[in-house]
């Protein structure tokens, strides 16, 4: 551990949230932005269901560590929604299982402290075409539709209300550009770099109204080293300097 100690925000799931550190991903824009504000820690695995997950749990979030996580961001149901195989080795979770074992992960992330706060996101949408165009083969016929991430984005959702968990539609969110299918995916299933601004915008909405105690928005937590510094860089009138600790110089407001 490397001080000092900072907020933790934990990223957690499948392929969405390990490629969220790439193609400018909303998990890499996150980092960025709160480079001195948080530290942010990358827990996704391509491939995962909520069965691997809850497998997992004690161990990436054991509830005696000395420090806990503030935020932690939670997206399953993309690979639990995949149609079943006939050899019934498959990432298919069915989805009343799904619920259940979502509603876990929420219950076992809530008794780690009463500052660990929670964003849940919901299946995004798919290409079908594009997908079939570009993993068949590699992984032969995808059993994946948009109908069945419709049904576990609704669960996922329905969940989140039922516990007063936050939550993202993404279903919902990618869809509302009407472009959406042709430029929010690099295959099909994972997010392009447009597809990953609208998650990051989500999440920020979100960071920006939640009410929470202390506030997890990256304009309202403390700056780390933010004094004035004489090796600061200097401004063009050459009177003053620029504190550069506020990150204003790199455009964040686009993300507002």
């Amino acid at each position: 551990m490397v001080g000092p100690v900072r907020p933790q925000f934990v990223l957690f799931g499948s392929s969405i949230v390990e490629l969220s550190y790439t193609c400018e991903g909303w998990g890499a824009t996150l980092a960025n932005l709160y480079a001195r504000k948080a530290d942010v820690i990358l827990r996704g695995y391509c491939g995962w269901n909520t069965r691997r997950a809850l497998q997992a749990l004690d161990k990436i979030f054991p509830k005696d560590a000395t420090d806990q996580p503030s935020l932690v961001i939670v997206y399953f149901g993309g690979n639990d929604s995949m149609h079943p195989h006939p050899t019934a080795h498959s990432p298919h979770v069915p989805l009343q299982e799904y619920i259940e074992n979502m509603r876990k992960i929420a219950i076992h992330l809530m008794s780690l402290s009463k500052k660990t706060r929670l964003i849940f996101l919901s299946s995004p949408p798919i290409n079908e075409v594009q997908m079939h165009e570009m993993l068949s083969d590699l992984l032969g016929p995808l059993k994946r539709t948009n109908e069945s991430c419709r049904l576990y984005s609704e669960a996922c959702l329905e969940l989140c209300r039922e516990m007063n968990v936050k939550a993202i539609d993404l279903w919902s969110a990618l869809q509302q550009r009407h472009d959406w299918l042709d430029v929010c995916f690099t295959d099909g299933i994972h997010l392009s770099h447009e597809g990953n601004k609208i998650v990051a915008k989500e999440i920020f909405k979100v960071l920006r109204e939640a009410d929470w105690e202390p506030s997890l928005h990256w304009n309202s937590m403390p700056t780390e080293f933010a004094e004035d510094f004489l090796y600061d860089p200097n401004c063009a009138d050459r009177k003053s300097i620029i504190n550069v600790s506020n990150g204003n110089f790199q455009g964040n407001s686009q993300l507002e």
